[in-house]
């Protein structure tokens, strides 16, 4: 597991791959690794999944409407209410032109990219973090479908975790302890998922495919030396 930070500048797309081989990759894929696809976050997913847009309309909704019921109790007249309303306006905007701004830049500067050894995560609006997780180091991956689209959550193996914060809100919700990276909001989640499946397949057949090699051991209560057989490391 690899993380590579750098600046992006999010208003300059010629500068935001300054620093990389290729866009989403922090160096050019080897001769004998292929990409099998790559994307972003869809920017309205992001924003109603990780942001919650959702959540906050249905606030400013109800609290437009006790603004309304409190003002007709108070004997308002229909042109005083719609102007108290009114003037709440603003502020209601101003909110979710503000979450609406956060989810594209989030969107636009996040990068996944699945090859047939590897899945990359590029992320971070303005420190652009790239994370390598190597098929070896993903215990397993899971399908969240989630209305029109999906999220892909990576279990890794191992003890070696990445700080939540470093990948929010690329990360499954409340996993804290044991972080579990996330390709969050893909328009086309289902057909994402089924190429990663099929590659961890791929490559989980390839690695019990690997020719033996013998070990020397000690038998601890004979001292005996035998030889055990273990598969070759890959090359990759």
């Amino acid at each position: 597991m690899k993380a590579v930070a750098t600046l992006v500048d999010v208003l300059a797309p010629a500068h935001e791959h300054e620093f990389e081989a290729t866009p989403g990759l922090p160096e050019a894929l080897p001769a004998h690794e292929t990409q099998l696809w790559q994307g972003s976050p869809d920017a309205w997913l992001l924003a109603r999944q990780a942001l919650h847009v959702d959540v906050v309309l249905a606030y400013f909704g109800a609290l437009l409407a006790w603004r309304g019921v409190a003002s007709a109790y108070d004997g308002a007249s229909l042109g005083q209410t719609l102007m108290a309303l009114a003037g709440m306006l603003p502020l209601i905007a101003l909110a979710l032109g503000l979450l609406g701004t956060i989810a594209w830049l989030m969107a636009r500067t996040t990068v996944y990219t699945i090859t047939d050894k590897r899945v990359v995560m590029r992320v971070g609006v303005v420190l652009s973090i790239t994370f390598n997780l190597p098929f070896a180091q993903i215990a397993s991956a899971a399908f969240r479908p989630r209305g029109a689209g999906g999220d892909i959550v990576l279990d890794l193996a191992g003890n070696d975790r990445i700080a939540y914060l470093h990948l929010w809100p690329h990360v499954r919700p409340w996993k804290i302890k044991r972080t579990q990276p996330m390709l969050r909001g893909l328009s086309q989640a289902q057909a994402v998922a089924q190429t990663l499946a099929a590659a961890l397949k791929q490559a989980e057949a390839a690695r019990h495919a690997l020719p033996l090699r013998a070990v020397g051991t000690v038998d601890a209560r004979s001292g005996v030396p035998t030889l055990v057989a273990k598969p070759l490391a890959h090359a990759a």
